[in-house]
């Protein structure tokens, strides 16, 4: 079928809106008719190609909700005219999906940056010009897209879809940091570098969790305003403070849990020194592979945890309904971060997001 979709041609290039065909869903998809997609900054990853994922012509986008319009004949989860949430797709058979860790799923970058389905098909063309596809298993970033029965999420239909989009990454990456990730106790400190939309979300979070001592880092003032207003106790520009020093006083030695949202090699190790003994550390930030980071070996032998988080350790079809909830209830108010753009204007909403203009741009279909 016809779709209109935001295509990169080259390396770093511009989205292109174009009309493009989109394959028939296999008895295992889902075709979605996109009512709204978050951009984040993976998806911009992939654009410059800083992830090991095929050069252009692609198709991106990964924080897609929409209505199911069609399903493949072995679909059982969703039927058509239900409301849907995409998040990514994993193989199911691997030992860390058998353990129910799908995100560190040995087949992920198959199932999720190889261009198109598993099995090397296609999604995607314009003419005889094959499309790389199928990137988080969505492609989002076009009017109609094709997902896995895995990585759809049904949700509830009295919240408008466009509310829930960024719920797919960016959101639930930031909110399962703290709540899955760390556990964090209620009365415990956690100082987040980086309040974008991950952040954020982590602030959020910790509030859910009952963390008293919430301290947000950035450089930006206006982030940090929005980041009191949501339930940060303390907020740093680590422009005109050192945050290690600032925090260790804030907490008497040092925060319990530190979450590094930037993707920045020195951010990284000021989160780490930052921690107290028995302190965890958590990097969300996305950075090219190879990128290295010098930490203090004596810090971290005296019991200090450094670990990567992927998608807030969450498992999809069970915590976004949990967040959807806490958000009906008033209790998680993401949609504070969102600002909305017509799909067409998808290069405006990126260079706002890149100079720091808004947090979670959200296009509108």
């Amino acid at each position: 079928m016809e779709i209109k979709a935001a295509v990169v041609w080259e390396p770093a290039g511009e989205f292109s809106i174009e009309a493009i065909e989109l394959s028939d869903p296999n008895d295992d998809e889902v075709l979605v008719r996109m009512v709204g997609v978050g951009i984040c900054h993976t998806d911009l990853a992939g654009r410059d190609m800083h992830l090991p994922i095929p050069p252009p012509p692609s198709v991106f986008g990964h924080e897609g909700a929409g209505v199911v319009e069609s399903v493949g004949a072995r679909v059982t989860k969703v039927k058509p005219g239900d409301h849907v949430v995409l998040a990514w797709d994993y193989c199911g058979t691997c030992t860390a999906c058998k353990l129910g860790k799908e995100l560190y799923c040995m087949n992920f970058f198959l199932h999720n940056f190889h261009g198109a389905r598993p099995d090397d098909t296609s999604t995607l063309k314009k003419g005889d010009q094959v499309i790389h596809g199928s990137f988080f298993c969505q492609s989002s970033f076009s009017n109609y897209a094709l997902a896995s029965e895995r990585n759809v999420v049904k949700v509830r239909d009295d919240i408008p879809l466009e509310v829930l989009a960024p719920m797919g990454c960016g959101i639930m990456t930031g909110a399962g940091a703290v709540m899955n990730s760390f556990q964090a106790e209620p009365g415990s400190s956690i100082a987040i570098f980086g309040v974008g939309n991950v952040g954020m979300s982590a602030v959020l979070a910790a509030v859910v969790c009952g963390c008293t001592t919430i301290i947000g880092v950035d450089p930006n003032p206006d982030r940090l305003k929005v980041a009191e207003e949501l339930g940060a106790t303390h907020s740093i520009n680590p422009e005109k403070t050192d945050p290690v020093e600032a925090i260790r006083e804030l907490t008497g030695g040092g925060s319990q849990y530190s979450l590094e949202c930037v993707g920045n090699p020195a951010v990284f190790r000021q989160a780490v020194d930052v921690l107290p003994r028995l302190g965890v550390c958590g990097l969300t930030g996305v950075v090219p592979p190879g990128t290295e980071v010098a930490l203090d070996m004596d810090l971290i032998m005296n019991g200090r945890t450094v670990r990567g988080i992927l998608g807030g350790d969450a498992i999809a079809d069970l915590f976004i309904p949990r967040l959807i909830e806490l958000y009906s209830q008033g209790k998680f108010p993401f949609d504070r971060m969102i600002t909305y753009y017509p799909f067409d204007e998808i290069n405006q909403a990126v260079e706002a997001m890149e100079q720091g203009q808004v947090m979670k741009p959200v296009l509108k279909f």
